[in-house]
């Protein structure tokens, strides 16, 4: 309840109500920032590497440890608000994200590091089964396997050999 928000919150009910209607727009408020937050995060590190195989590494290292760190917003939203809330900032996402990935495949691709494929569906491809991953995460907190073998399975399909 907004009420028990406010006091975890260190907050009054009031002052809470003074920015958030609901809880329902709160959380959202703090989905869209915690999303804008991720994709900052993945362009700034993304910046810094020339290598696609190690930028192919680093955002899906990235994509996996902000979803364990989000794990318990993530399972909120599922159990209380229903997985369509919030559907058109998760989309904008979403899209942004693939879009992120394909162009890593491109800059492998023109680099002769990965073998020429469609990029954009190779982006889908890695983006949904990465999705797919981390909702394992999600129900179970181990998961299937680590960062690390999700990014050697993604990166063998791409490799020229």
């Amino acid at each position: 309840s907004m009420r028990q928000i406010a006091q975890a919150a260190g907050v009054s009910v009031g002052g809470l109500y003074l920015y958030f209607s609901d809880k329902e727009t709160l959380y959202l408020t703090l989905m869209q920032e915690s999303l804008v937050a991720l994709n900052q995060t993945t362009r700034e590190t993304l910046q810094k590497i020339s290598d696609p195989r190690e930028a192919m590494r680093s955002f899906i290292t990235i994509s996996i440890e902000h979803a364990k760190s989000r794990r318990e917003m993530i399972l909120l939203q599922g159990r209380e608000l229903g997985f369509s809330f919030g559907l058109e900032i998760k989309q904008e996402f979403f899209r942004e994200r693939r879009k992120v990935i394909e162009g890593i495949i491109l800059q492998g691709v023109d680099a002769g590091v990965f073998a020429p494929c469609d990029a954009k569906e190779s982006a889908r491809v890695i983006f949904n089964a990465l999705r797919g991953y981390i909702v394992s995460i999600l129900i179970d907190e181990e998961g299937l396997f680590g960062a690390e073998e999700c990014y050697n399975l993604f990166l063998n399909g791409l490799l020229r050999r």
